[in-house]
């Protein structure tokens, strides 16, 4: 245990230093769908975009182990739109369940580009729906995104497709999961619970295959929830005043979101009260 504290400090470190000095962007294209509180960005279902973590983030992120992505009911059930019938369509194109989870994986790996949000939107995190990412995607024949934003949209294809899948979080990641027993292409098979054969999904990479899980995450602590097919209720207009969020022309950048600082930290205290206990043994 001590061994893995010794290693994990020096990432922190490193995490820290690399979100306080995460460039701003030159600022381009905007929308408006937003709201400022404070220092936060909030969209019309009063879901916070620049956090994750608390009740009104859009993780629900509560402490290393439990979280609710609620974003992803931004574009399911009632709210379905752009994201989920591009799913819907490679369930009509391809038949084969595997075939099908690989297209679409492919859809999100070769349709985004990533990108730091702090180069696409001058904030340290902001967070994107699916349907914004396929609006881009539709409009502009590519997307700039990071790991959550893989993640969210994935999501949501893979509701679409009629496959069943999840986010899941690392202290530094986040990435998508699909149910798919029997597959052959994945170097590991994970488990929900007790239900096995969940394939990762990790399209950050541009010449990763589905199932490819990168050998960092092997056996770390890891947090997963499955994603239900429903909608997340809209706020409706706010009785706010309304603000701009843009998106920069700048490149991919590396920057890691302040939420993964959050969770880096929220591991380590969890290794640290196990340690803990065990010497009290």
């Amino acid at each position: 245990m001590t061994s893995h504290l010794r290693r994990a400090w020096p990432l922190v470190a490193l995490v820290a230093v690399l979100a306080a000095t995460i460039p701003s962007s030159v600022l381009a294209i905007s929308t408006e769908q937003f709201y400022k509180e404070g220092e936060d960005i909030f969209d019309d279902w009063d879901l916070c975009r620049t956090r994750a973590e608390g009740e009104d983030g859009f993780f629900q992120v509560r402490s290393e182990t439990s979280f609710r992505p609620i974003i992803v009911g931004e574009s399911l059930g009632a709210n379905a739109d752009r994201a989920y019938r591009i799913g819907q369509q490679f369930a009509r194109d391809y038949p084969d369940i595997h075939q099908r989870a690989e297209n679409v994986f492919a859809f999100a790996r070769d349709k985004i580009r990533y990108s730091s949000d702090a180069s696409q939107f001058g904030f340290p995190e902001f967070a994107q729906n699916a349907d914004e990412m396929t609006t881009t995607i539709d409009e502009e024949g590519s997307a700039r995104g990071d790991c959550e934003d893989y993640a969210i949209l994935l999501a949501v294809l893979y509701k679409g497709a009629g496959l069943r899948s999840a986010i899941v979080l690392a202290s530094d990641h986040a990435a998508t999961l699909v149910h798919l027993p029997g597959y052959e292409g994945a170097n590991q098979s994970l488990s929900i619970g007790d239900e096995a054969g969940w394939v990762w999904g990790e399209a950050t990479g541009g010449n990763n295959p589905l199932g490819w899980m990168p050998e960092s995450y092997i056996g770390a602590q890891l947090a997963a929830y499955e994603v239900e097919d429903e909608a997340t209720e809209a706020a409706g207009p706010p009785d706010k005043a309304t603000t701009v969020v843009t998106k920069g022309s700048g490149g991919g950048g590396f920057g890691i979101p302040p939420f993964f600082i959050v969770m880096a930290m929220m591991w380590l205290l969890s290794l640290s009260r196990r340690r803990r206990a065990r010497g009290r043994r």
